[in-house]
């Protein structure tokens, strides 16, 4: 008899727990309404990084032209155009000989050194400017690394908060069409967009541009697009 009582016992207390349990859960179900919002904007770079490589070379009478000269005119350009002195900085070093393989009895070698420096500008027109003051045939080549925007991260703040509204707009129209009401936003993320920057410069050496120069007797063709910015948020907004 008294397990009875006890089997009774713990089966009511199950069935209390149960209907606890179902009734706790009604109270925490939340309508709600999930919308994805965005915004753009295209800016113009104002941090551009341009990439050239100085090389020594034999001159007319088989003497050297060395880097150090080279480099010389290259700081002497910059500050020229008006580039500060700081803004340039060598990325690399090297030392070759192009003609050692094509003698079948090795004379004398001549090495001949290159540096590779990147330039911080602001402009492109910097470019063709720096171009007018450097020797041709010491250059061996030249292309853009990167670009920024000084301001970038103001920019995706203002993005990021302008997707949200846009994610909010969204919600609300949408409940409009039922006859609902949006509530407060339950959770935000962000998503990952892939920011992609277009700027194209087409890399060669200045020999060629040279040839391209005295052909057209324009600068060497640079093409060149606006950074894209572009931001996304996934909401979800309770529905009153």
């Amino acid at each position: 008899m008294l397990s009875k009582k006890i089997l009774y016992a713990f089966t009511l207390l199950f069935w209390l727990s149960l209907t606890s349990f179902a009734q706790s859960e009604e109270k925490t179900m939340v309508k709600k309404i999930e919308v994805t919002g965005s915004a753009e904007e295209e800016i113009v770079p104002d941090e551009i990084y341009f990439a050239i490589t100085l090389k020594e070379y034999l001159g007319d009478n088989k003497k050297k032209v060395v880097i150090d000269k080279l480099e010389r005119d290259l700081y002497n350009a910059a500050r020229k155009v008006g580039i500060a002195e700081e803004n340039l900085r060598i990325e690399d070093i090297q030392s070759y000989n192009y003609d050692w393989y094509r003698r079948k009895r090795p004379q004398r070698e001549e090495f001949l050194a290159s540096k590779k420096y990147t330039i911080k500008l602001k402009r492109l027109d910097e470019i063709n400017s720096l171009f007018s003051y450097l020797d041709a045939k010491g250059i061996q080549s030249t292309n853009i690394d990167r670009y920024d925007h000084s301001r970038r991260d103001e920019y995706e703040r203002d993005l990021k908060i302008k997707a949200l509204q846009n994610a909010k707009e969204k919600a609300e129209y949408l409940l409009e069409g039922i006859d609902e009401r949006i509530g407060g936003v339950l959770q935000v993320t962000e998503v990952n967009t892939g920011n992609q920057s277009s700027l194209r410069y087409r890399e060669m050496s200045y020999a060629r541009m040279e040839m391209a120069q005295a052909e057209s007797d324009q600068a060497p063709s640079i093409e060149f697009q606006e950074i894209k910015l572009r931001y996304e948020v996934r909401a979800i907004f309770e529905i009153r």
